[in-house]
């Protein structure tokens, strides 16, 4: 794309703030209530994004889907709820920081990373669009089966700290991942008897119990969520003003790498048509960690963790609309709804999408890329006045978290039986809080292992049982060497640190 074209469509799309604005506003909203996501969100609205011209279509779309991924942070961190599956592994790091009175630190730090990996991201794919639209042909089932180790290797991390009771929550949660029919005979497993579970444990409804409702058991026994003990009275947390924003924006500009390279991780992931934001922002998340000098800081409150699980949650944005309009393909449920909007009107997606209506075909991108900027007004109110939540008084907070987490786990598929499952979800929470099992090494299997078990069997479909197939592509291959290399690095790292104890 040249710059004359570029200067056009910035233009033309610059003309569309007024309805960029609401959808970033109702996405934002959308991504704060658990339950609710852009794909459900967009299908609502289905009727009114038919009748726009599809110029106005999609910058509304797309504003909306970015700002959803922006909005999902939120309850992370503040209560412990993902707002969106990809929010998931901000709880981890997100949380920690709020209990500790520095919830508003912790949102700025997820709002930058949320809209400058974003805006890398759709910088990268306007760059790099024709290249990156065919990396989706060469990352395979087989490929996909180590991307999904990165992720999986979180429960051997975690189970470092405590190894028996890591190691049983973790397979615990791939157990209930298994649950469902099988993807090669669609042989019910363990579902007894129950049709609603034929389709796998739903994930929506999984991480509102585990998270929120678990999470608002654990908040009724102390005062306050920051400040205050289990069983003790609570104290107010001071420091909700402009001094915790300006400090982690501030650090955000200092780790500004870390924002950049999380946000490629994302955007790379993205392109490959079914994975998504959960899958992501755990990869993320675990290359930070694996990386980082201080890796025992992960899960306490570490700054970097937060970074690291927006900045893959949200590249992945520019990611999915890529196989879409490049080769006709939906890299993933919310894009498949934008497709439908391209197909009404006529519109004809693949490599000709390009030359035959550039326009059109950069022009989504340039609007995303708005998109972010208008989102950077948004960091310092949002952060401002969204960490005073964790002001109310748990005897107030508790039943609200319960009624819309409940009611929320019933609005992904409109079955009673899933408010039952995040109920159910919920008793497992606090259980495994109070007997201090990781419930975020349940969440792991929960939500990667029917993924990772999806690729492992469509792999050895093909090959026909034989595990060579895992090695047989220069990519794979590759992807094996970078996982060896981040499991023993840290193992390195701990051995050069005891050899040096001593001679200190």
């Amino acid at each position: 794309m040249t710059w004359d074209l570029f200067g056009q469509l910035f233009t033309a799309q610059l003309g569309l703030w007024w309805i960029i604005w609401p959808g970033i506003l109702l996405g934002i909203v959308v991504g704060f209530l658990p339950g609710f996501n852009a794909e459900n969100t967009l299908i609502m609205l289905l009727p009114l994004t038919l009748a726009m011209p599809v110029e106005h279509a999609f910058a509304f779309m797309t504003s909306l889907y970015c700002a959803t991924h922006l909005g999902g942070g939120i309850p992370a961190i503040l209560v412990r709820i993902p707002g969106t599956p990809g929010a998931a592994a901000t709880t981890l790091d997100g949380y920690p920081l709020t209990q500790q009175g520095r919830g508003q630190f912790a949102l700025v730090l997820s709002f930058v990373a949320s809209v400058f990996s974003g805006l890398i991201a759709c910088l990268v794919t306007i760059a790099m669009l024709p290249w990156l639209s065919a990396m989706g042909l060469y990352l395979r089932s087989v490929e996909m089966v180590v991307i999904m180790l990165f992720g999986l290797t979180l429960i051997a991390v975690i189970a470092s700290k405590d190894t028996v009771k890591g190691l049983i929550a973790g397979l615990f949660g791939l157990m209930i991942g298994m649950i469902g029919t099988d993807h090669i005979y669609n042989a019910p497993r363990a579902t007894f008897g129950f049709l609603e579970l034929y389709d796998g444990v739903p994930l929506v409804p999984a991480l509102i119990g585990l998270f929120a409702v678990g999470e608002a058991l654990m908040m009724a026994e102390r005062k306050l969520i920051a400040g205050g003990a289990p069983g003790a009275a609570g104290t107010r947390v001071s420091g909700h003003d402009w001094g915790q924003t300006f400090e982690a924006f501030r650090y955000s500009v200092r780790h500004w790498w870390h924002i950049v390279w999380t946000g490629l991780v994302g955007l790379v992931i993205g392109i490959v048509p079914g994975a998504g934001a959960s899958i992501a922002s755990f990869v993320a998340y675990q290359q930070s960690r694996m990386w980082s000098k201080e890796p025992e800081k992960y899960g306490t409150g570490e700054p970097k963790g937060v970074i690291a699980a927006e900045g893959g949650n949200n590249g992945v944005c520019s990611g999915t609309l890529v196989p879409m309009m490049a080769l006709g393909v939906p890299g993933g449920s919310t894009s498949a709804v934008m497709m439908i909007v391209l197909q009404y009107h006529g519109m004809t997606m693949g490599p000709t999408l390009f030359s035959e209506n550039p326009q059109l075909a950069y022009g989504v991108f340039v609007g995303m890329l708005l998109s972010y900027l208008f989102m950077i007004l948004t960091i310092f109110p949002l952060a401002r006045y969204m960490s005073r939540i964790v002001l109310i008084e748990t005897t107030y907070l508790v039943p609200i978290i319960i009624l819309v987490t409940v009611v929320a786990a019933f609005s992904e598929r409109q079955y009673v039986f899933d408010m039952g499952i995040a109920i159910v979800f919920g008793i497992i929470g606090y259980i495994a809080h109070k007997t201090e099992y990781h419930v975020a090494a349940i969440l792991i299997g929960v939500v990667l292992g029917p993924i990772f078990e999806k690729y492992l069997v469509r792999a050895l479909r093909l090959s026909e049982g034989d595990p060579r197939i895992f090695f047989s592509s220069p990519i794979a291959n590759g992807l094996w060497a970078l996982l060896a290399i981040s499991l023993l690095v840290p193992v390195f790292r701990a051995w050069r640190v005891k050899q040096k104890a001593p001679a200190t």
